[in-house]
């Protein structure tokens, strides 16, 4: 008995050591298809694990705000002492008057000059001195002459924490007081 094979056995043959061929060497190269679920598969773990990140975030919250309630109705929980709110509230002024001078700074002269005006002359006084010389003298040059002149004057009767600046006396002694500009 002779063996023969016909065409279509070899080529039956030849297409499975093709595929098989193709199965080990595609597995390599993702398709448009497997690249975009991988892709989609990523982005909900990502997700998952931003979600599970947030609820960690809450339940660490959750824990901490019933420490805190735990320990405020507890008999330990004692009132801050007088002067240590005082501090707290002295801090958060300067704060907030740093803020200001920051926000001030930031405007255009003539802007500031025009709304700073408008301000109590205690709370021009304090953001004025926070700020630094030169956006002062810009503002202050933008300012009404006799709000300037009030300003300044409050300034150095007040003093000041920057060098070289000393408190003058309430009487203005030694100053001549002058509705007009000295000639010369």
């Amino acid at each position: 008995m002779k063996l023969r094979l016909s065409l279509l056995s070899l080529t039956a043959a030849t297409a499975g050591l093709s595929a098989l061929a193709n199965a080990v060497t595609g597995a390599a190269e993702p398709t448009r298809l497997g690249a975009s679920i991988g892709d989609d598969l990523a982005a909900r773990d990502r997700q998952a694990a931003q979600k599970a990140r947030a609820l960690d975030l809450r339940e660490q919250a959750a824990r901490a705000a019933e420490a805190r309630l735990r320990a405020a109705g507890g008999p330990a929980a004692a009132p801050p002492p007088a002067a240590a709110q005082a501090a707290t509230a002295q801090a958060s002024d300067e704060q907030r008057y740093a803020e200001l001078a920051r926000i001030y700074q930031a405007m255009k002269p003539k802007a500031a000059a025009q709304v700073m005006q408008q301000l109590a002359l205690t709370l021009q006084v304090e953001v004025a001195r926070r700020m630094r010389e030169r956006s002062t003298a810009l503002i202050l040059s933008a300012m009404e002459p006799a709000k300037a002149a009030a300003l300044t004057t409050a300034m150095a009767r007040q003093g000041s924490d920057k060098p070289g600046w000393t408190a003058l006396p309430a009487s203005g002694a030694g100053a001549k007081p002058s509705g007009s500009p000295v000639s010369g």
